[in-house]
């Protein structure tokens, strides 16, 4: 049973992003605390599979995964550690695992520390670990002190409980620039695209068209997305992207000449589409239920992380390219950057493709 567990759920693991989001609601007592934790699925698999918990089933791996959330979450009041139990464990569709979890408070606290590191004894590549982030509500007294907060391991929260709330939306947006940010540099789907649009342009004006469609399109259903008018499933977006990342290399590989001018251009704006709703899904669905002013500046502040992410990646490839060419006389250079072209791109193709069948 074990086995055909891991064999049906790895391929999807070994391909999926680093990133694991869920979402926390922390109901606050005089004598304790009460965590709401809405974790997804998939952190909970990357736990059983990759860890040593041998769960039999997937009810063993949910109750498994509350005391490995227990081990890895730190709760600190007023720079006192906090003892927790889990109450209950749900599920909630198939996307995500319920833990309500209890804190006992010896006091009224001023302030809440919390750290927590899951996931990161997991490797999904050498040198990148596997994350997990949270959006963060605290309320007291039925009353709704701060939302929005986002907590991932490198990113630890300190909350004040006097029900000051005005500084948090300047924290909000820092914290969702830095993860908009992470989200590209750490997710290989949306670099090996965006590399292949770099390696097919060979004017800095062409690397602006095509970039500035791609933005365009992902912003208009990260946009769409936000205000609940478009929203797709993963088992439709993820295999659309892996898609997208195929074609395009491809095209680069057997039709150079079909990788500039309008066509190319309808084509990344195309895929754009789908590449937005990826970057809206998990944190959309972490998101849910915050007034829709909160999220629209966590999308803002996370779509200029994007855009810097981007940014950091096709500038130094699209100059480098340029000055590799240099060193070939001017009647190779042509040859020499179609080649580079076409070599870079195969290789992204045939990542494309593992990634394609791992997202079906």
């Amino acid at each position: 049973m074990k086995l055909l567990f891991l064999l049906f759920w790895l391929p999807i693991l070994a391909f999926a992003h680093p990133i694991s989001q869920g979402a926390l609601t922390i109901d606050l007592a005089p004598d304790k605390l009460i965590i709401h934790a809405r974790v997804s699925t998939e952190e909970v698999l990357v736990t059983d599979a990759f860890g040593n918990n041998n769960a039999a089933s997937l009810a063993e791996a949910w109750q498994s995964h509350g005391q490995y959330f227990l081990s890895h979450v730190k709760i600190q009041a007023d720079q006192q550690a906090l003892t927790g139990q889990v109450l209950k464990v749900s599920e909630s569709g198939v996307n995500h695992i319920l833990y309500d979890l209890e804190y006992a408070l010896p006091k009224p606290a001023k302030q809440l520390s919390i750290s927590q590191n899951l996931l990161n004894e997991f490797l999904y590549a050498p040198g990148n670990p596997w994350e997990a982030s949270f959006v963060v509500s605290v309320q007291e007294n039925d009353k709704t002190q701060h939302q929005g907060l986002l907590l991932t391991a490198k990113q630890p929260l300190a909350i004040a409980l006097n029900g000051d709330s005005t500084n948090d939306n300047r924290r909000l947006f820092v914290d969702y620039l830095h993860h908009g940010l992470m989200h590209i540099l750490t997710g290989y789907d949306h670099l090996l695209f965006v590399i292949a649009l770099v390696l097919a342009t060979a004017t800095l004006w062409d690397l602006v068209k095509v970039i500035s469609v791609f933005t365009l399109a992902h912003t208009l259903t990260l946009t769409l997305s936000v205000l609940d008018i478009l929203r797709l499933p993963s088992s439709v977006v993820e295999p659309m992207i892996a898609g997208s990342i195929v074609l395009v290399a491809l095209v680069n590989v057997f039709w150079p000449q079909q990788s500039r001018g309008a066509l190319r251009l309808l084509t990344v704006f195309f895929f754009g589409l789908f590449h937005g709703l990826g970057f809206a899904g998990g944190l959309l669905e972490a998101m849910a239920g915050l007034p829709t002013e909160t999220i629209g500046l966590a999308i803002v502040a996370f779509s200029l992380g994007v855009e810097f992410g981007h940014q950091i990646v096709v500038l130094p490839v699209f100059f480098a390219l340029r000055q590799l060419a240099r060193f070939k006389s001017a009647d190779k250079a042509h040859d020499y950057r179609l080649a580079v072209t076409r070599i870079g791109s195969l290789v992204i193709s045939v990542a494309g493709m593992v990634y394609f069948w791992a997202a079906l």
